[in-house]
């Protein structure tokens, strides 16, 4: 008998787990979801989520390790970079395209900015990091030079803004300025 936690069900439990925390701690970030909330959505108990998870920072910590994963993954297929040396407005153009694909889901959008203002916690803080060491690593594949990437993050951050505070349908000067429109 495999050990606690080992089983392809623990896997299939694991998965869902952090497929419900990233729509829990979206919403109500890291310090006002329980363990309890997420556990319930999926059907298991709180126990049971402490057999895979030994606490909340180590759930969030594996929550911000998937979404860098698909962040990555969703980069790398949605960003054809055309062919050239340099980062060229088309490749920054291309990136920029694909991330508005990925934070089209306003959960993902919601949890990175929730992940941000929990970094204080330590394991947290840590796979907050790793998340931004690898997308840093992606942009930087796809764009091929540092100002490229420092400007992709520069637009990423105003495009959460816009996409979170839904700027796009508020007809006010100030939302026209941050929309571009």
């Amino acid at each position: 008998m495999p050990a606690a936690g080992t089983s392809a069900k623990s896997d299939e439990r694991r998965r869902a787990l952090v497929a419900a925390a990233i729509e829990c701690f979206a919403h109500k970030g890291f310090y006002g979801t329980t363990t309890h909330e997420i556990a319930n959505s999926v059907g298991v108990s709180q126990p049971y989520l402490y057999r895979l998870y030994p606490n909340k920072q180590a759930l969030f910590a594996a929550t911000v390790d998937h979404v860098s994963v698909v962040m990555t993954e969703t980069l790398l297929a949605h960003a054809s970079a055309p062919d050239g040396g340099g980062a060229s407005e088309a490749r920054l153009d291309a990136a920029r395209d694909a991330y508005r694909a990925l934070v089209a889901d306003p959960a993902i959008l919601r949890f990175l900015m929730h992940a941000n203002c929990a970094a204080g916690e330590p394991l947290v803080g840590q796979a907050v990091r790793r998340c931004y060491a690898k997308q840093v690593e992606t942009a930087r594949q796809l764009l091929g030079d540092d100002d490229a990437v420092r400007q992709w993050f520069g637009a990423g951050m105003l495009d959460n803004v816009v996409a979170v505070l839904g700027l796009a349908d508020i007809d006010e000067p100030w939302a026209h300025i941050l929309t571009a429109r």
